[in-house]
C-alpha cells in the first residue's frame, strides 16, 4: 500500500515548503493539496491556489507525488486546465497526479454565476471535461464542440512530457462516474459516502466502501480494463474518521483497508484545530515504523 497526506493550501509558503519537504522526507509516497476558489470551513480565511502551490512544491522536492485533489468544471475549463498540469509536470518531472471530481454544489459551484445544476447535468458535464481534457493531453490537436465546452483550433504545446499524460484519480461513487474512471483513470479515489462530512470509524463505513470497490471493479470489467491495473484509493478524516487518533489505529486501518483491495491510503496532515485536528506525531511514527524515507513513486 502507498500512502499520501493532504497539505491544506493555508499557510504562507515559507512554512509551507517546509510541510512539503517534511512529507518526502518521511518517505510518504504522494502529498496532495485540494483545488478550490474557496474552502467550505475557510470562506472567511487564508487560501492559496493549488497550481502555483503545487509548482513550488514540485521545485522544493525531488521524489514524491504530486496531487491535486479534485480539479472540477465548477471552475476549471479543460483546455487551460491541460496547460497548467502539463507545465505543473515538467517542473515536477513527471511527478503530478491530476485528480478529478464532478464540482459539488456549494461556494465553486456558484461563484463565477453559472447555472445550478442537478445531479445528471453534473454528470454530463463531468464525461465532457475529463473527454476533453485527455484529448488535449493527449493528441494536442482538437477541435470540437460540445454542449458544455468548446476547443476550436487547439495546437497544444508542450504536450505532457510528449509522453504519457499526468495520471488521472477520477472521485466517483456512482456508475456513470466509475464509468468515467475505467475509460481515463489510473487512480479511483474515495472519501467514503459522497458529500457526507459525519465522520464516523472505519469499522462503520467499511461496508459501503467494500460495495463501491465492487462497484469500480464492476465499471472496469464492462470496459473490458483489468481491475488490477487501476489504483484505488481513499481520502480519510471526513466521512471516515479516527485513522490517525493513534498509531495502533493508522496501522490497523492501513491493514484492513489493504485486504479490502485499497491500494493508497490519504490523510489530511493533522492540523491543531478543526477540521482535521490531530497530533502530527501520528504522521511522523508511522513514517519510521512503516516508510522509514523510503522510495516515493
Amino acid at each position: 500500500m502507498r500512502h499520501g497526506v493532504v497539505l491544506l493550501p493555508e499557510h504562507e509558503w515559507k512554512a509551507a515548503a517546509e510541510r512539503w519537504r517534511t512529507a518526502e522526507q518521511l518517505g510518504y509516497h504522494h502529498a496532495w493539496t485540494y483545488d478550490h476558489l474557496m474552502w467550505r470551513w475557510f470562506t472567511d480565511r487564508r487560501w492559496y491556489g493549488s497550481v502555483p502551490t503545487l509548482a513550488a512544491a514540485a521545485v522544493v522536492t525531488d521524489r514524491i507525488g504530486l496531487g491535486m485533489l479534485v480539479a472540477t468544471p465548477n471552475f476549471r475549463h479543460p483546455v487551460v486546465l491541460a496547460k497548467d498540469l502539463a507545465s505543473v509536470d515538467d517542473i515536477a518531472g513527471g511527478r503530478l497526479i491530476c485528480g478529478l471530481g464532478s464540482g459539488a454544489p456549494g461556494h465553486d459551484g456558484g461563484v463565477l454565476g453559472g447555472p445550478a445544476l442537478g445531479p445528471g447535468e453534473r454528470a454530463d458535464r463531468f464525461a465532457a471535461f475529463v473527454e476533453l481534457l485527455d484529448a488535449v493531453l493527449v493528441d494536442g490537436d482538437v477541435d470540437r464542440t460540445t454542449p458544455w465546452y468548446a476547443a476550436h483550433g487547439v495546437t497544444f504545446h508542450p504536450r505532457a512530457g510528449n509522453g504519457p499524460r499526468p495520471p488521472f484519480a477520477v472521485a466517483a461513487a456512482g456508475p456513470r462516474g466509475m464509468a468515467l474512471t475505467a475509460r481515463f483513470g489510473q487512480y479511483w479515489i474515495t472519501s467514503g459516502p459522497p458529500n457526507d462530512f459525519r465522520t464516523r470509524s472505519l469499522r462503520e463505513t467499511l461496508p459501503g466502501l467494500r460495495e463501491q470497490l465492487r462497484g469500480v471493479d464492476a465499471a472496469c470489467e464492462r470496459a473490458g480494463r483489468d481491475p488490477a491495473t487501476l489504483r484505488r484509493l481513499l481520502v480519510a478524516d471526513a466521512a471516515v474518521g479516527g485513522i490517525t487518533a493513534s498509531l495502533s489505529a493508522y496501522e490497523d486501518a492501513a491493514g484492513e483497508l489493504e485486504a479490502a483491495g485499497f491500494t493508497d491510503l490519504v490523510v489530511h496532515w493533522p492540523r491543531p484545530d478543526q477540521p482535521y485536528q490531530g497530533d502530527e506525531q501520528v504522521l511522523f511514527d508511522f513514517a519510521a515504523e512503516h516508510l522509514a524515507g523510503g522510495p516515493c513513486a
